[in-house]
C-alpha cells in the first residue's frame, strides 16, 4: 500500500498564514459590537500565539548552549575559530553598513516623515544602553545568571570559551563535548516537534496582528511602512542574491528556496532568536552548510547581525526628523549610519527591541526622542520585515563562511 504523501511544513505554514490574515481583518471590526470576539476568541488566538512563542523560546538556551560548544569544538584548532569569527563579523558589518545606506537612501528619497502632524504623539521608550555598556555586557562576569537570564551575547561568549577550552585539554574534555553534542541533537528534535504546532501557531499570531491593525489604521504610515519593506526587498535581492550568486555560483531561487521556512517563520513571530532552531535546520538540511559553521555563525548572528533593524533605523531617524520638520545634514546622516551599526551590534533578538536601540539612534542625532511614539504606533508592522532581512541575513553569511571554509553545496 503506497504511503500517503504529507503536505510540506512550508506550506502547511503559508496556509496557516493567509487563513489568519483573512480571519484578523473580519473579526478586527466587530470587536466593538461582539463580545464573544473581543472577550473570548481574540484572547483564544492571543493565547495561542502565545504558547508557540513561548514554546520556540524554551528551546533557544539550551540549542544556543550546546551548538556552540559542539561548534567551536568542532572546529578545533583554535586559528581556525579565529578565522571563521573574523570573516563572519566582517559579513555582518558590511551588510549592515549597506542596509542603512539603503534606508537613508530610501527615507530621502521617498520622505515618510514629511506633512505628518505629530502633535500628542510623543509615547515612551526605555533608555538605550551607552556603548560602553554593550561592550561591557558581553562579558559573562556570572555565567549562570547568563544562562538564566538570556542574555545571548554572554551566552555566547562563555560557550565559546567552553568548547575551545574542552577541546585543549584532550582526552578529559570528550565526555563534556559528547554531552553538549548529545545535548545539541535532542534540542534539535525537540525543534522538530515545536514545529508541528507552527501552522497554529502563526495563523493565531498574524490574526490577533491583523485584527489589531487592519488596513486602515496603517494608511496614515503607508509610505514609512512602504520605505522599510522597499528597503528590506532590496537587502535581499541585491546584497542576499549578489553574495550568493557571487560566492556561492549559486541561483539566488536556490537559497530563498531553502530558507524561505525560517523567513515566514521570522516574519510572523518578529524574534531572531525564536526563529534559531528553525534557521539552523533550515541551511543545514536545505542548503548543505555543515554543523561546524552554522552552530558558531547563526547564533551570533541572531545576537548581533541586524541588517533589516538596522535599515529600519535609518527610515526612521529621517522618518521621525522630517515630522518634526527638521532638516538633516549628510554629516548628521552619516553620524546616523555609525551609530545604527553599532546599535544593531546591541540589539537583542526579540520583538520589538530594535524600539529601543532607534532611542540611541535619535539622541546621537540630535532629534526628539518623542519621535519614537510615532513609530512605536506602526512597530509591530515593520517588526515582521525587519526581523525577517535579519534572518536571511544570517543564513545567507552562514552559506558564504561555509562556501569560503571549502564546503561544497
Amino acid at each position: 500500500m503506497q504511503e500517503k504523501k504529507q503536505m510540506p511544513l512550508i506550506w502547511k505554514i503559508a496556509i496557516g498564514f493567509v487563513i489568519g490574515i483573512v480571519l484578523g481583518f473580519v473579526i478586527g471590526p466587530m470587536q466593538q459590537s461582539s463580545t464573544f470576539i473581543s472577550n473570548f476568541l481574540i484572547p483564544l488566538l492571543d493565547l495561542i500565539g502565545k504558547i508557540f512563542l513561548g514554546l520556540l523560546k524554551m528551546l533557544i538556551v539550551p540549542l544556543v548552549f550546546a551548538s556552540i560548544i559542539t561548534g567551536a569544538a568542532s572546529i578545533g584548532d583554535p586559528k581556525v575559530l579565529g578565522r571563521i569569527g573574523i570573516k563572519t563579523i566582517a559579513l555582518y558589518i558590511c551588510t549592515t553598513v549597506v542596509a542603512i545606506f539603503f534606508g537613508l537612501v530610501l527615507g530621502n528619497v521617498i520622505q515618510p516623515g514629511v506633512g505628518l502632524s505629530i502633535e500628542g504623539a510623543a509615547g515612551e521608550a526605555k533608555a538605550a544602553a551607552g556603548m560602553v555598556d554593550v561592550l561591557m555586557g558581553i562579558i559573562p562576569v556570572n555565567p549562570l545568571q547568563a544562562l538564566v537570564s538570556g542574555s545571548m551575547l554572554q551566552i555566547i561568549v562563555f560557550a565559546l570559551f567552553l568548547g575551545v577550552s574542552a577541546t585543549l585539554i584532550g582526552e578529559k574534555g570528550k565526555a563534556f563535548l559528547k554531552f553538549n553534542e548529545s545535548l545539541a541533537e535532542t534540542m534539535y528534535k525537540m525543534t522538530g516537534i515545536v514545529m508541528k504546532f507552527a501552522p497554529l501557531g502563526i495563523l493565531a499570531l498574524i490574526a490577533v496582528t491583523a485584527a489589531k491593525y487592519g488596513p486602515a489604521v496603517l494608511a496614515p504610515f503607508a509610505k514609512v511602512i512602504f520605505a522599510v519593506y522597499l528597503g528590506c526587498a532590496l537587502q535581499a535581492i541585491v546584497v542576499y542574491s549578489g553574495l550568493i550568486t557571487v560566492v556561492l555560483k549559486k541561483s539566488p531561487l536556490w537559497f530563498f528556496g531553502g530558507v524561505k521556512e525560517a523567513m515566514l517563520a521570522a516574519f510572523v513571530t518578529r524574534s531572531s532568536s525564536a526563529v534559531l532552531p528553525i534557521s539552523m535546520r533550515n541551511v543545514q538540511e536545505n542548503l548543505g552548510v555543515s554543523e561546524k559553521v552554522s552552530s558558531f555563525v547563526l547564533p551570533l548572528g541572531a545576537t548581533i547581525n541586524m541588517d533589516g533593524t538596522a535599515l529600519y533605523q535609518g527610515v526612521c531617524a529621517l522618518f521621525v526628523a522630517q515630522a518634526f520638520g527638521i532638516p538633516l545634514s549628510v554629516g548628521a546622516q552619516v553620524g546616523i549610519l555609525i551609530t545604527a551599526t553599532l546599535a544593531s551590534i546591541g540589539t537583542a533578538g526579540v520583538p520589538g527591541a530594535g524600539l529601543i536601540m532607534l532611542s540611541m539612534v535619535l539622541t546621537s542625532a540630535g532629534l526628539p526622542i518623542e519621535g519614537i511614539g510615532l513609530v512605536a504606533g506602526i512597530d509591530a508592522v515593520l517588526d515582521m520585515a525587519r526581523t525577517s532581512v535579519n534572518v536571511t541575513g544570517d543564513m545567507c553569511v552562514s552559506a558564504v563562511v561555509a562556501r569560503t571554509e571549502g564546503e561544497k553545496f
